[in-house]
């Protein structure tokens, strides 16, 4: 035992505070407590104190606990804050791994039962196809998945093991003792030595206790007894079922390709489009029907960042990125997965909080794919400062920037293929690509504005578009719905001049009318469900998510007060072909009486991705 040293005069590093995040650890998701500290002198902070920097003598020293009963509890696949009472006999047959296999009630496993069911499809599958179980692949597959047909049965006392690697670093592997009783029937088990953790597939199931002590420096000797905090059991990271690619081209109508298995080929590339919700607006005010731990940025992060990397996107296009997520966390982890990010951060006139919380657009690309010719940024605050000098009264130039200044911006990059240009009249020309990612201001009542930062955002693209015989992608989140003024101008390269948005006009910034038009050939992507002649099982369910009046998904944005379309990718149709477009979700997808976010979808919007080929140049 290390030996206590007592208080000098009561001068020393003290531990004032220790509390968690979130009470539930989720596998996969580093937890870093809170810990208050107060200084000799008195005053308080929440910095690390470690042994290379003591403050006056003193350093902290931390521990992580694995507390193990000799009862251990199962937990529910599709609830995990909930202990399992059934288990699907089904998955134990076809060897899906045994954490998928649990259900708290026999409600649950029947309102699940038909995303469950993809599990033992898939299982079936695989030993039809490789005569063996493909555990990995089952592995891929989340929570809510059951079994083809089959009925479930009661648990027993105990559980199959759940272990599996980790690649998480939680501090020197520290020397595991055969453990220390601290009561009947419960074990502690040492796993981590540092301020941080990330729970494993070990621990689920069980409660974790964090442990963190003032040493002195000198002496070695602790002062005053730990400090310390337990957290509820272990879950396992809710995943949702799995999306695939459907061919919309008649030529590759062959069924679906399996993201995690295909690569981009030979002149083609996928572009993927997501508004992945800013910390800052996920709040438990906004998203009440989302249980807490799921909206800590701890749990989003992760979830979000396996969900984008097994899309497996030639480009990436990101709204609603925090600048300090973008620079700590986002552009670090998808750097190691082969991207090179590009950033841009709305503009703060406005905005009144923590600089570090204002968000913005990320574009991110393959290195071995693309290259980085140049970037635009268009500050569309800046677009309306020019606009007020130019046709505003000077005494309603300040109503007028009050109206259109909202931060929105916009960020352009030129890229330049590196996968050749097969196909093309001329093989040694540079393939370049232009892609545009934007977010485009919210306010319902405000579709002048919206209207006039697309047009202005178009205008600028067209520039783009005269200097260079150039592919263009124009990808974000518009939050402007299919039939509205702004999807009109975007679709058509027009509006109808009796469109009733236009009467929503009172600074006259959209007149003339007949300057609302453009010469990109744009079309959205996802109308290629509609509009392709190809037949076939995904196919046909696809264009049943559609809304036949407008060629567009049902919803892209899917919430209790809102659900609904305002998330595309366009593409200019005389350069670019689709191949290939992520399957929708339908409401069922989103699990029974819920919206997004979710345990398992962390964003309120979905992810949009489209596969291109770039058409034949024609010689003029």
């Amino acid at each position: 035992m290390t030996q206590v040293k007592p208080a000098p005069g009561g001068r020393m590093l003290t531990v004032l505070r220790v509390h968690l995040p979130s009470e539930i650890p989720i596998v996969g998701c580093e937890i870093t407590p809170y810990v208050l500290l107060r200084r000799p002198d008195g005053g308080v902070f929440t910095d690390d104190v470690s042994e290379a920097a003591p403050v006056d003598g003193y350093f902290m020293r931390y521990k992580w606990y694995r507390i193990q009963s000799d009862r251990r509890a199962a937990i529910c696949s599709v609830h995990p804050t909930e202990q399992a009472t059934l288990q699907c006999i089904g998955c134990l047959k076809s060897k899906i791994p045994v954490a998928k296999s649990y259900h708290c009630s026999a409600k649950c496993f029947s309102d699940a039962w038909q995303h469950h069911r993809v599990l033992h499809e898939r299982a079936i599958s695989a030993l039809n196809e490789n005569g063996t179980e493909d555990d990995e692949l089952f592995g891929r597959f989340g929570s809510g998945s059951s079994s083809s047909g089959i009925i479930s049965a009661a648990l027993s006392g105990s559980t199959s093991n759940l272990s599996q690697s980790s690649g998480v670093n939680n501090g020197p592997t520290p020397v595991y003792p055969t453990g220390t009783e601290k009561s009947s029937g419960e074990t502690w088990f040492e796993v981590g030595c540092s301020r941080t953790y990330t729970a494993t597939a070990d621990d689920i199931g069980h409660v974790l206790r964090f442990e963190c002590i003032v040493v002195d420096v000198e002496t070695r000797g602790t002062v005053r007894a730990p400090t310390s905090v337990m957290t509820s059991r272990v879950i396992p990271a809710p995943t949702p079922t799995p999306r695939r690619l459907i061919p919309v081209n008649a030529a590759d109508a062959m069924g679906h390709f399996d993201l995690d298995s295909r690569t981009s080929s030979f002149g083609t590339f996928t572009v993927l489009s997501y508004n992945i919700l800013a910390d800052t607006y996920a709040t438990s005010d906004t998203y009440s029907y989302c249980p807490t731990w799921a909206l800590t940025w701890a749990y989003r992060r992760q979830n979000l960042l396996r969900e984008i990397i097994g899309y497996h996107a030639d480009i990436i296009c990101l709204q609603e990125v925090q600048s300090n997520h973008f620079e700590e966390f986002f552009s670090l982890e998808l750097d190691k997965h082969g991207y090179q990010a590009l950033y841009k951060k709305r503009t703060t006139e406005v905005y009144t909080g923590s600089p570090q919380a204002i968000d913005g657009c990320a574009t991110f690309f393959r290195r071995d794919r693309f290259s980085h010719v140049k970037k635009y940024e268009v500050e569309f605050n800046k677009a309306a400062q020019s606009l007020t000098d130019a046709i505003i009264p000077a005494a309603q130039k300040k109503l007028a920037l009050t109206r259109l200044v909202k931060d929105n911006i916009a960020l352009i990059a030129v890229l330049e293929a590196k996968f050749g240009n097969h196909g093309t009249e001329n093989p040694s020309k540079r393939q370049l690509l232009c892609v545009a990612n934007t977010h485009i201001n919210i306010h319902h009542d405000l579709k002048d504005v919206k209207l006039w930062q697309i047009h202005t955002l178009l205008k600028g693209l067209e520039k783009i578009a005269v200097s260079a015989d150039i592919p263009m992608l124009v990808c974000g989140d518009f939050n402007s719905t299919p039939g509205s003024t702004s999807h009109w101008l975007l679709a058509r390269g027009k509006v109808d001049h009796l469109h009733p948005d236009l009467a929503i006009d009172p600074l006259g910034i959209l007149r003339p009318l007949s300057k609302l038009t453009h010469q990109l050939p744009l079309v959205s992507a996802y109308s290629s469900f509609v509009s392709m002649a190809g037949v076939g099982y995904d196919l046909d369910h696809q264009r049943r998510r559609m809304d036949p009046a407008t060629n567009e998904p049902l919803f892209t944005n899917c919430t209790r007060d809102f659900t609904g379309t305002i998330d595309y990718i366009f593409y200019t149709a005389d350069s670019l072909t689709v191949e290939s477009l992520l399957e929708l979700l339908d409401e069922d997808s989103l699990r029974k009486d819920t919206a997004l976010p979710s345990p398992e979808w962390s964003s309120d919007h979905i992810a949009l991705l489209a596969e291109f080929r770039c058409k034949p140049r024609v010689r003029r």
